[in-house]
């Protein structure tokens, strides 16, 4: 406990800038609220980060008598992480280090009331069963992707997952109950909100095989205000990142027009041609791809908002060397959120029909998966 007499404008300040919450790193606990009783009193701790006497860690005879009430010099914090600095851990908790963490929170309070209601945003979650796991997106993850350029709308998120499934996509029934279950939870918890207008801004959250996830643009369409995110390995977040320089996508061209097209969508890893002629026959293999195929190339928006303005035209080329009656089946091996942006770029009444094929390595290789 401070022995400083702090004035009261500089404590009403300092609680402003935590947003009345710890500021030790990971905590974030509220401190206007006890956890088990729900009792709302203030529980909030005044820490000093240079120590206000000389019997307390991080004393510096000069700065310490000069910031006693400065507050630049002082945290927010709950009773645990208060005896944490000065008793628990004082080493591992120098000046520097608690000056960081103050400087983070209080950016991050400062970057999320700032945001404007309209820019709210209502979260879309869907998770679906790839091979054994189930990696479904969270509520967390979604809030931390999405500030400070939108905040969520509401709590709980729209969540269209089947949940533990028992069904895998090395079974027969798996594509036809997947799907069912998808277009139902849509047509009932989705369509009508955007319908009405509840729902003015959507921020779309997958982790599926992905002719589901393409499916599920399709449900959305790019008629609605939506955002849709990708879950990043390195580091690991679904917050969009910076766009790398000189990026660009790729469109090779068969030499022979014949039969129904494939579309070889080589982005996350590399398809061999001959894996797909080996399921459909000498058919025309269009391919997508970009320099060096990785699971991890897509990084900022502007990727993203590329591959929409690349597929489109891909769409118009593919069906005018093809012609109206054709379907195009596509061998896809792309980020999550390239799957869903497919089915949001295709259109109905202009463009051909979608085969989307899965590769299941204990069925043998590509199998037919579901039809747009």
């Amino acid at each position: 406990m401070s022995k400083t007499s702090i004035p009261l404008k500089v404590k009403m300040q300092l609680w402003r800038r935590s947003g009345g919450r710890c500021q030790y790193e990971g905590c974030n606990k509220a401190l206007w609220l006890d956890s088990l009783t729900k009792c709302e009193f203030n529980i909030s701790y005044i820490a000093h980060i240079y120590a206000e006497g000389p019997e307390w860690p991080r004393y510096d005879p000069v700065l310490s008598p000069k910031l006693r009430a400065d507050i630049t010099n002082l945290m927010v914090l709950c009773d645990e992480h208060h005896r944490l600095i000065d008793i628990g851990d004082p080493d591992g908790h120098p000046v520097e280090r608690l000056q960081q963490i103050k400087r983070k929170h209080e950016l991050r309070i400062e970057a999320l009331t700032s945001i404007q209601e309209n820019r709210q945003s209502h979260i879309l979650l869907y998770g679906a069963n790839v091979g054994q796991h189930f990696p479904r997106p969270t509520w967390q993850e979604a809030v931390e992707a999405m500030i400070p350029d939108r905040c969520p709308a509401e709590r709980p998120a729209m969540e269209l997952s089947l949940g533990r499934s028992p069904f895998h996509d090395n079974e027969g029934d798996y594509w036809d109950l997947e799907r069912k279950n998808l277009r139902r939870q849509f047509a009932d918890g989705v369509r009508p909100r955007l319908r009405h207008g509840d729902v003015e801004h959507l921020s779309v959250f997958g982790f599926a095989p992905q002719p589901l996830l393409m499916e599920l643009g399709r449900l959305l369409s790019d008629i609605p205000a939506a955002e849709v995110f990708q879950r990043h390995r390195e580091p690991q977040s679904w917050k969009w990142q910076e766009d790398p320089e000189g990026f660009k996508f790729i469109v090779r061209k068969p030499r022979i027009i014949r039969g129904d097209p494939a579309l070889n969508l080589s982005l996350s890893a590399t398809i061999d041609n001959s894996r797909i002629t080996k399921v459909l026959g000498n058919s025309s293999v269009w391919t997508l791809t970009i320099r060096s195929p990785n699971n991890d190339f897509l990084k900022g928006r502007g990727q993203l908002g590329s591959f929409r303005e690349t597929f489109r035209k891909l769409m118009d080329t593919i069906k005018a060397a093809h012609g109206h009656d054709s379907v195009l089946h596509v061998f896809p091996a792309v980020p999550v959120a390239v799957a869903v942006e497919i089915g949001r770029v295709w259109m109905p009444k202009a463009d051909l029909p979608l085969r989307v094929w899965d590769e299941n390595r204990e069925c043998g290789g590509f199998v037919e998966a579901l039809d747009i």
